[in-house]
């Protein structure tokens, strides 16, 4: 039986009473296969990667059709970053499987950092703490909710 979404998202999401659709799709890795199955365009699909700087983790949400650029966001962190390890993700998302992790950073301890980027769209689609579900919102709910530095830190792929 797959893991459940994330509690502690599903109880923020109706505490801040945001309307969300859940999209239950089959099972995929990349934020690329997720984009095809959701119906969305890579631009409105907001992809996860927890670095760490040696002390403490951070997030960064960028659209599915971007990569990180590492030494931008180590500007705008002040720090050297690296991925985070599986077993840094486990410790910090417990309730998560490991690349799902939903962009609201604050609920679990994190700084989220989004590509300004993701701004522009009028919903986003991002996973939802399993391989198998992903959430939609309005991207104005989203930034009201998870508060996260915008800058510019991604580059578009290819």
């Amino acid at each position: 039986m797959p893991a459940p979404i994330p509690q502690r998202l599903v109880e923020f999401l109706r505490e801040q009473v945001v309307p969300y659709r859940v999209l239950h799709h089959p099972l995929a890795y990349t934020a690329q296969e997720l984009s095809a199955i959701e119906g969305v365009s890579g631009r409105q699909h907001a992809k996860v990667v927890i670095l760490t700087t040696g002390q403490r983790l951070v997030m960064a949400v960028l659209p599915a059709d971007r990569r990180l650029d590492l030494a931008r966001l180590e500007k705008i962190v002040g720090q050297p970053v690296v991925l985070a390890s599986e077993v840094e993700m486990k410790e910090r998302f417990p309730d998560c499987a490991v690349g799902t992790m939903p962009p609201f950073g604050q609920l679990y301890g994190v700084a989220t950092y989004l590509d300004r980027s993701l701004a522009g769209v009028e919903r986003i689609v991002f996973e939802a703490g399993t391989h198998s579900d992903a959430v939609k919102i309005r991207y104005a709910d989203y930034e009201r909710l998870a508060k996260p530095t915008v800058a510019e830190f991604a580059v578009k792929l290819g």
